[in-house]
């Protein structure tokens, strides 16, 4: 017996974006940022402790 396919809640082009303040780069919203997605201004640990270059813009 095969099971059925999970369904997801929602798509990925629902998720909500944001900017990261750091790189510029745009990210999508993590369930394990689900708790704190207000406060989450970072894409990455590595923008987070400053160690990728920003963009020059």
């Amino acid at each position: 017996m095969k099971k059925a396919p999970r369904k997801k809640p929602w798509k990925k082009e629902q998720l909500p974006s944001k900017i990261c303040i750091h790189c510029g780069r745009p990210f999508n919203w993590r369930k394990k940022w689900a708790k704190n997605w207000e406060h989450v201004k970072y894409c990455s640990k590595a923008c987070r402790n400053g160690k990728t270059p920003t963009t020059s813009g």
